[in-house]
């Protein structure tokens, strides 16, 4: 007896994902074992891997590379070959496949106890074999990363900045009057970051107030911890500690960590921030840590560079770059002193700037007298949607943050102060 099942977009994501086909990594006709790998999604700047819900025959492939897909939609037909004593605990697997395919094919390794199915050797996907084909590369020119030591295109980008990892194949120069010129073709993440920026300026008034921090007190601060993090493998970075004023300063004005909606402000209690993290040429991400409220110093930093190190070796799951509430930019570790306005992340309704952290000359009173000081500042901006924020509440948040800055440890006696106070 034979039955067939749909192979869906998985269903279980934030509203209003979108998902792009990379490629299929198995071809109409092919044989294909439960939980195995068939295609490649791209969503949120994230690539995740799709999976069989069972094993069977791969029929009736309804997407091709490149199409947009919506959360649901049907991929392919999968033909099972199904026992006449098929038990119940099989029948409901064939009855309910959408549920299998949402509980496995948004993630890159089976749910627990399910067996791996490693791809035969040399296999890859069609993204994959298309940027070696660009770049003029052979597979034994990359180390693989993925399952099984699999090349994938993280795999590739990474080799990218090793000298002798590839020749830059030959692009035809087109001709403009006097001036040369070659094209570069945007890949999916670049469109996708494209549309949601535009997206983002057409939906909310944009508006970025502008403040300085003294960064004296977080930077001696950080300077005590270091050896006593260093001895248990851990660090401090400045992005934890504006993660941690960010969450505290929202108590003072909550409405920063909201989304809007045409009757109403959604205001929410848990402080999702999002950290903006640069893949160098590839464009970025933005990981989430998601109730930093109840999080210490060290927690919050913790979190953050485990976030960071899947984001640099694009193992990143859909759900840690989603359901942010608040997004924090830290531009400053490239140079820039100062960028306005920063492009909210829809459909929170406000994003911190944090530029680069240099020694300037500044005047401060001390005993009643002008004193010239050389101190460590940096340049902090909020850019809000005007719709949900005027400039009284931005000022106070961004000033309730500078203070906490500048003021640190917020209790007497610890070296990682918590944030409940």
């Amino acid at each position: 007896m034979t039955r067939t099942i749909e192979i869906r977009v998985p269903k279980d994501q934030q509203e209003g994902t979108r998902f792009v086909l990379q490629g299929w990594m198995k071809k109409q006709g092919d044989t294909v074992a439960a939980h195995e790998p068939v295609a490649e999604l791209e969503t949120d700047k994230v690539v995740v891997e799709l999976a069989s819900p069972a094993a069977g025959v791969l029929q009736d492939l309804h997407k091709q590379a490149g199409d947009e897909l919506i959360p649901g939609e049907v991929m392919a037909t999968l033909l099972l070959q199904v026992p006449e004593t098929v038990g119940a605990e099989a029948s409901l697997q064939v009855a309910e496949p959408d549920r299998a395919v949402s509980k496995l094919g948004m993630s890159r390794v089976p749910t627990s106890g399910a067996p791996e199915t490693p791809l035969p050797p040399g296999r890859t996907s069609p993204a994959v074999r298309r940027m070696l084909s660009q770049l003029n590369l052979s597979l034994d020119q990359i180390a693989g990363t993925g399952r099984g030591g699999r090349v994938t295109a993280r795999d590739i980008e990474a080799s990218r900045g090793k000298p002798g990892a590839y020749v830059q194949a030959p692009v035809s120069a087109t001709l403009t009057g006097d001036i040369r010129s070659h094209d570069l073709p945007h890949d999916s993440m670049r469109r996708r970051i494209a549309a949601h920026m535009l997206g983002s300026v057409q939906t909310a008034p944009h508006v970025t107030t502008v403040f300085e921090a003294d960064l004296s007190a977080v930077l001696a601060h950080k300077a005590n911890c270091a050896s006593e993090l260093a001895s248990i493998g851990k660090r401090l970075t400045l992005t934890a500690y504006f993660v941690a004023a960010s969450a505290l300063a929202m108590r003072k004005v909550p409405v920063v960590n909201s989304r809007w909606h045409e009757d109403h402000l959604q205001i929410f209690d848990d402080v999702n921030i999002g950290v903006g993290t640069s893949l160098g040429d590839k464009g970025l991400v933005v990981p989430v840590l998601r109730k930093s409220q109840d999080m210490d110093l060290y927690q919050v930093a913790e979190g953050l560079e485990q976030l960071t190190a899947k984001a640099r070796k694009g193992t990143l799951s859909p759900a840690e770059v989603q359901g942010g509430t608040f997004t924090i930019s830290n531009h400053g570790v490239s140079g820039s002193l100062i960028a306005t306005p920063i492009v909210i992340h829809q459909p929170q309704s406000a994003i911190l700037g944090v530029g680069k952290l240099e020694k300037r000359v500044i005047v401060r009173e001390i005993d009643g007298q002008d004193s010239i000081q050389v101190r460590p500042m940096c340049y902090v901006t909020l850019t809000l949607d005007h719709r949900v924020l005027d400039g009284f509440q931005a000022n106070s948040f961004l000033g309730a943050l500078v203070s906490l800055l500048e003021n640190w440890p917020l209790e007497n006696g610890r070296r990682l102060p918590a944030l409940v106070v």
